[in-house]
């Protein structure tokens, strides 16, 4: 009987023990096998599940798919990971629909077309902590993204992996990835070669770009928090006007009240009716300035900066220009303040998320590409009291943004070529800036030869001059004519003389807009070494720009740097107008060929935003107009001497 009892004793023992032995084991299933023996970043992509979507199609490459797929990063290092960047090279045209826990580094929204690869960073948990600092607590060192989306072309049994992942930080290096079936992962580890090139802190160096935004928490409460925002204009080529900045709050927060700027929308009710009127049972909603999501903002004009209420912010008020230092320093930034609360469960003074896809855009203005914010060393002002002392701000962050190169027909300015050796004008592109209205022109087609004189006709109005034109010099008519460039503002470049020592050009500046353009400048640049010998522009300020790819900036002189909009009481509308003659040194080019395209510029920049080139040069033995003097002579001796042998 003792003997059994103590056998039953025995049995329940282990029992429990293996219980807990099986419960510890459950706990660390969530972690790979493969993870295992990682010191580093581990990183992993698994193929989860897809199904046929509509339409059926018989072409199997055509054919979509839905599919799911979660990635992971998982900290098995000692060292913090901070604002990690997962890199995914999708290969199968992927279409993701969204990525729960992480956003694309872009900035970009959903649906994103993923097929060329994307980078992933975190929302909710952009930094991961080490095993060591948190007793190996998954939801501080492991994050984790699940992917729904489209792919195309991958039937079963194939499966679509994508063909690498990588962690894209700085100091990582990342192997080839093993892939069995359905998963992908890869060890990355810090470089050890690689030598510290700054003093190690907390956070992530601040970073360049041509477009840098600043989010400075300088007040901290239980539910709300005050942030500077400023914006400075980093890119000597770069520029806006008019701004409208948009981001995408993620944990529910509002903005209160607004310094420096104001909100396109004032409206609440999305706070009354949501999680925030839920806990904010008692506030007064109608002094809310807005609860969208995505708020627009724009810059208060320069009239309301000494306004108390809403203004007094160093550098705001100034209509939403931003200018390149080259034109004026003390216009290169901007910036406004805001007050900004928050819902459950992000109730504590700590607690602060900003915001993530960010926009920023001008009215005629280069497009910028916004990344992610990370976190970076708090920020240091000079003390607002006018003491010698400096003010800490509490957390900060940074959003990098850049231009992006215009894509084919969404330029906003276009250029025409012509010359003083050829009676035709090229031009501007096809559809340059877009075409919205296809049924009654071809937007394939290619540009028709135009006079001089229909350049001062809305492109709209051109067709009729094209065709009298083309017959009159027996070009071919399209049977669908091209439809026009649609570009807000256009510029002719016209070749106006060329001699044995220099050269000269005319440029022209239309402006088709109603709104007009103050302070406006232009870039121009060369292929070759052409720009070296600029001399003068005649009617505007004209500047070399050596250091920044041999660039001829041009803008209006004092007094008359005011482009006006287009005349719409006229008919035909009459756009404004400004242009000038510059002159050229032939000493660092002297074999360039000017009708072969060395005299026209390879590149040009209205207002920070790339133009529209045309594609074509005027040839030299074209539709000649100018006919050399020695020519007539010669045809008026000749026809004098035929007169004196007749008669």
């Amino acid at each position: 009987m003792k003997s059994a009892l103590i056998y039953i004793l025995l049995s329940l023992s282990l029992a429990v023990l293996r219980g807990i032995n099986e419960c510890e084991g459950q706990e660390l299933s969530t972690i790979p096998l493969a993870a295992e023996n990682c010191n580093g970043v581990f990183i992993s992509y698994d193929f989860l599940a897809r199904k046929k979507e509509f339409p059926r199609l018989k072409n199997a490459t055509a054919q979509s798919w839905a599919f799911t797929s979660s990635a992971r990063v998982l900290n098995t290092g000692t060292e913090v990971v901070k604002a990690w960047q997962l890199y995914i090279g999708f290969q199968h045209d992927e279409i993701l629909v969204s990525a729960g826990g992480a956003i694309l580094y872009d900035g970009g929204d959903f649906p994103a077309s993923v097929g060329n690869g994307t980078t992933f960073v975190g929302s909710t948990l952009p930094d991961l902590e080490s095993s060591i600092n948190t007793a190996q607590d998954l939801s501080q060192i492991q994050a984790s993204i699940k992917i729904l989306g489209t792919q195309f072309g991958v039937m079963p049994p194939a499966m679509p992996m994508p063909k690498s992942i990588k962690l894209v930080n700085d100091g990582y290096k990342c192997p080839q990835p093993t892939t069995k079936k359905s998963s992908m992962y890869a060890c990355c580890k810090k470089e050890t070669k690689k030598k510290p090139t700054r003093e190690k802190t907390k956070y992530l160096p601040r970073q360049k770009g041509d477009l840098t935004i600043a989010y400075d928490v300088k007040q901290v409460y239980q539910n709300n928090y005050m942030v500077d925002v400023t914006m400075e204009n980093n890119n000597p080529l770069g520029r806006l006007d008019h701004w409208n900045l948009t981001w995408e709050w993620t944990r529910g927060e509002f903005i209160y009240n607004l310094k420096g700027a104001f909100t396109r929308e004032i409206d609440y009710s999305t706070c009354i009716y949501g999680a925030a009127g839920e806990y904010y049972q008692d506030m007064d909603f109608s002094k809310v300035l807005n609860c969208q999501k995505n708020p627009i903002l724009s810059d208060l004009p320069p009239e309301r900066y000494n306004d108390t209420e809403i203004g007094k912010i160093p550098n705001c008020c100034r209509g939403g220009t931003l200018l390149p230092t080259l034109m004026d320093p003390t216009k290169s930034k901007s910036a406004f303040q805001m007050q900004v609360f928050k819902i459950p469960p992000d109730l504590n003074k700590t607690a602060i998320f900003p915001p993530s896809k960010w926009k920023i855009k001008g009215i005629l203005n280069p497009e910028y590409s916004c990344g992610s914010p990370f976190r970076v060393e708090p920020a240091r002002k000079p003390d607002p009291r006018g003491l010698d002392a400096t003010v800490i701000s509490i957390a900060s962050w940074q959003i990098v943004c850049n231009i992006t190169k215009p894509k084919k027909s969404t330029n906003r300015c276009c250029v025409s070529f012509s010359a003083y050796y050829n009676e035709s004008v090229i031009p501007c592109n096809t559809c340059a800036c877009g075409c919205e209205n296809t049924d009654h022109c071809n937007p394939n087609a290619q540009a028709m030869f135009l006079p001089a004189e229909a350049l001062l006709i809305p492109y709209e109005n051109r067709s009729a001059k094209a065709v009298a034109w083309a017959k009159l010099k027996h070009f071919r008519v399209p049977n669908k004519l091209p439809c026009g460039d649609n570009c807000g503002v256009s510029i002719n470049w016209h070749i106006a003389s060329d001699y044995k020592g220099g050269w000269s050009a005319r440029v022209t500046l239309f402006n088709w807009k109603p709104t007009p353009f103050e302070n406006w400048f232009t870039a121009l640049q060369f292929k070759k070494v052409v720009s070296l010998g600029y001399e003068k522009a005649y009617s505007f300020n004209g500047t070399f720009l050596r250091k920044i790819n041999h660039t001829i900036f041009l803008q209006g002189l004092e007094g008359a740097n005011y482009l006006i909009g287009e005349d719409n009481t006229s008919n035909p509308k009459v756009p404004g107008k400004q242009q000038t003659v510059i002159s050229f040194s032939k000493k660092f080019a002297p074999d360039m060929h000017i009708a072969k395209g060395d005299g026209f510029p390879s590149k040009v920049l209205f207002n920070g935003e790339e133009c529209s080139l045309p594609t074509r040069f005027p040839l030299q033995s074209g539709n000649q107009r100018n006919v050399h003097l020695l020519h007539k002579l010669l045809v008026l001796a000749l026809a004098f001497t035929m007169t004196h042998f007749f008669y």
